[in-house]
């Protein structure tokens, strides 16, 4: 037993010696293929069997991950190098989005470039963490005043051209991974505590003068659904009658009614958490969870064990930004949150979200394969 187990071993570092002079972290790839094959499965359920939707979302990940592998050749220099002249170029666009911007829904996100259709603020995701890191790396840790304030200076303008799409979750969500970024550069605790409380006294001001009235909405629905059950409520209600029927077990694969009924909104998109508890159950959403935490953890890994502190700190905040996303989808469709519109990371049907989480891997494998080969 204790020979094969030294065999497997040896295997495993043979192999992964192999991914690594391709700049691909195995453990971290084979997470994220086992998440897209169950995404592919779950798809083609929520979708009632629909192939050519599938089809389309299986063509969509092989096209990010075959981003994620260029991302992943260029060295941390290289994404340390480009950083301003990416962020320079994504808030550009931002600024050009209430005046040139396609809209869509209601809102005013998109920019047209020929046959490309893409919002903006998806490049910012990954962009904003690294513009703050590379803020950061320009001196010692922990963060120097000066640069605190041109760091929340860059992450509250980028911010508020987001709301004023508007988009207020997306926005949310974006600052989150700038602030992640000064949280692990060290900043004082008696500054964090001081920004959470001035944060919590400025809910008033938001509430009347920042927030649209389908956001009030929202928030609104979020505290008591059944007051509106057959109006505003009835997503939110549905959903959680999808993941409480799912049971244990689930119902089995193509067996969740919420979906092909067509109750659920968005079954392929905002709310395929719904789908996958309705039709695997409580065993299914174990399964996800664990997988989710294996690659949050690889990805804390690859941060803990980064060489400098612009690496160490991009690492950090675009893993810790995953966990966010992970969480609210979650906790959106379970009714724990409001709903704000994200898919679910890795599982939803999409094009622009995939290719952004693609590039975030990207990153990660490029900061451990360099690391690992600049060691060797």
């Amino acid at each position: 037993m204790f020979d094969n187990f030294f065999k497997t071993s040896e295997l495993y570092r043979r192999e992964s010696n192999i991914f690594a002079r391709v700049h691909i972290d195995l453990l971290l790839l084979i997470g994220i293929l086992i998440l897209l094959g169950s995404s592919l499965l779950i798809v083609y359920s929520a979708s009632g069997g629909d192939l050519d939707v599938t089809s389309r979302h299986a063509v969509r990940m092989s096209f990010a991950l075959g981003i994620m592998f260029i991302i992943a050749q260029l060295s941390p220099k290289v994404l340390f190098f480009l950083t301003p002249l990416l962020f320079t170029v994504g808030f550009l666009m931002l600024v050009a989005v209430p005046f040139l911007g396609d809209v869509g829904k209601g809102a005013q996100r998109w920019l047209v470039l020929g046959p490309v259709r893409f919002q903006p603020s998806e490049l910012m995701k990954v962009v904003l963490p690294m513009m703050v890191a590379w803020i950061f790396a320009q001196s010692t840790l922990p963060v120097k005043p000066g640069r605190l304030i041109l760091a929340l200076a860059v992450i509250g303008s980028t911010t508020a051209l987001i709301m004023i799409q508007p988009d207020l979750g997306t926005s949310l969500l974006i600052a989150m991974s700038g602030l992640f970024v000064v949280f692990f550069g060290g900043i004082k605790w008696r500054l964090i505590f001081g920004a959470m409380i001035t944060a919590a006294a400025s809910i008033p001001l938001a509430w009347q003068f920042v927030m649209h009235d389908y956001q009030k909405q929202r928030v609104l629905t979020f505290l008591d659904p059944e007051s509106d059950p057959l109006g505003t409520g009835y997503h939110i209600i549905q959903s959680k009658i999808a993941i409480g029927s799912g049971g244990v077990e689930g119902k089995g694969f193509l067996n969740s009614t919420q979906a092909h009924l067509e109750f659920l909104p968005e079954s392929t998109t905002d709310f395929i958490f719904s789908v996958l508890s309705e039709e695997f159950g409580l065993i299914g959403v174990i399964l996800l969870l664990v997988m989710y935490l294996f690659v949050i953890g690889r990805g804390l890994y690859i941060s803990s064990q980064a060489q400098d502190n612009f690496t160490r700190l991009v690492a950090g905040s675009l893993t810790m930004t995953l966990f966010i996303y992970v969480f609210v989808n979650i906790g959106m469709v379970s009714g724990l949150l409001p709903v704000v519109g994200l898919p679910l990371p890795l599982i939803s049907y999409g094009g622009s979200s995939m290719v952004t989480l693609m590039i975030s891997f990207g990153i990660l494998m490029s900061i451990q394969t360099h690391r690992k080969l600049l060691s060797s």
